[in-house]
């Protein structure tokens, strides 16, 4: 753990402004309680940015990755953090050299991942935190960040502003419906006429032909019974299909089994098994964080396709955010059809890229552009069931890597 203390404050040791880099697993364990006051005290309070997301990721996900949490302190108060890794370059350093990027990036599907600042300190720690990255040189890749705007994208206009080379290339949308003041009568009728009908007749259909049980896990024991459901049902519905990468590594499957035990005890988890005659049908997982239900993932049995069972379980599911007056229910990023009869309304993502400069950047950074536009290229031309058979030999490709980076 490295320490600099920055003295803009007088000689006070209340006043004295302190960065640590932490860069190893027990002392981001220790930071639980104190990362997650920051955290509600910010404008960047979400979910994947939680203690327990971002620590448990690290701890099955990192791989080959440096940990590189920088803190900004006040005295002893935590102030700023920036949940950072240092990814190793690709190609020997060809295809960019080693970077900087936001932890539970990639596999795991984070979205409104950011830069945490505390209430009233946004203009100084964004600054502090731009000079203290500045000078140390390194390349910032930020994947994952709302659109609309985020302390991050702050930091690097900031770095822009010191000459830094910034890129920001637009990423996928997040569909999200607002409760706030509905109803389930009123939620209904702010849908399409068709998708309307269709939720009502699904829901009354599928009552009348079996015994239907919605449960909501509420226990440890029933937990992990319910999550190797979810697996299941996710695999059998991508059967088939070229597979899925949400469930389908060890790691992977060890990060939520972590992850839905800690947020069971924070009484966040929000995992459901929709039973039709006491046989598993579907099975969702998501999450409530403050005001919001994340709709994460779901799986359902293709024996009981004809019912839309898929359809039945997201109805089911919204009717229960309803009866907890969650305000927003987000269904994260993807621009899937179903989500387009729920709800118009979606958050944009973006990533941006930062390259400090020194003497080779400029090339690099034209140079991995060229290399992801020419990929795009090459996929339009490629029939639709190629392309869908080389992602399935990408995800595996990908799956296995992460296996062995993280088994080393």
């Amino acid at each position: 753990m490295l320490a600099e203390v920055v003295p803009i404050r007088g000689p006070r040791a209340e006043d004295r402004l302190t960065f640590e880099v932490i860069d190893d697993a027990e002392a981001f364990a220790a930071l639980r309680e104190e990362w997650n006051a920051l955290l509600v005290r910010s404008d960047a309070d979400t979910l994947f940015l939680t203690w327990e997301w971002l620590y448990t990721w690290w701890r099955q996900l990192g791989g080959k990755r440096r940990l590189h949490l920088v803190l900004l302190r006040r005295g002893d108060e935590l102030v700023a953090a920036a949940p950072l890794a240092l990814r190793p370059g690709r190609l020997g350093g060809l295809l960019g050299r080693a970077s900087l990027e936001f932890l539970a990036t990639g596999i795991v599907g984070s979205d409104y991942l950011d830069v945490v600042v505390r209430r009233g300190w946004e203009a100084e720690g964004v600054r502090l935190l731009a000079e203290h990255l500045a000078a140390q040189r390194q390349e910032l890749d930020l994947r994952q960040l709302d659109a609309a705007g985020s302390a991050a994208a702050r930091l690097v206009a900031a770095l822009r502003g010191r000459s830094w080379r910034t890129t920001a290339t637009a990423g996928e949308v997040c569909p999200y419906l607002s409760l706030a003041g509905h109803s389930w009568d009123s939620l209904l009728a702010s849908l399409g006429p068709e998708h309307r009908y269709n939720v009502k007749r699904r829901l009354r259909q599928l009552r009348e032909r079996a015994d239907v049980h919605f449960e909501r896990v509420d226990s440890e024991e029933r937990r992990a019974a319910a999550l190797k459901i979810l697996f299941d049902l996710h695999l059998k519905r991508w059967e088939g299909r070229g597979g899925s990468d949400a469930f389908d590594s060890e790691s992977v499957v060890a990060f939520h089994e972590q992850l839905s035990r800690l947020a069971l005890a924070q009484g966040w988890l929000r995992l459901f098994v929709l039973w039709l005659d006491g046989e598993p049908a579907a099975a969702l997982y998501g999450f409530r964080y403050g005001g919001t239900f994340f709709y994460y993932q779901c799986g359902f049995d293709p024996r009981f396709s004809r019912w839309s069972v898929g359809l039945v379980t997201l109805a089911l599911a919204l009717r229960q955010a309803l009866d907890e007056d969650v305000s927003e229910f987000d269904l994260l990023h993807g621009n899937e059809s179903y989500k387009s009869l729920w709800t118009q309304r979606a958050r944009a993502l973006v990533r941006l890229e930062a390259d400090p400069p020194v003497l080779g950047a400029a090339l690099r950074r034209r140079m991995i552009v060229a290399t992801r536009a020419a990929r795009r290229g090459l996929r339009r031309l490629l029939p639709p069931s190629l392309a869908a058979r080389l992602d399935a030999v990408r995800r595996r490709s990908i799956q296995r890597r992460f296996h062995v980076a993280s088994a080393g």
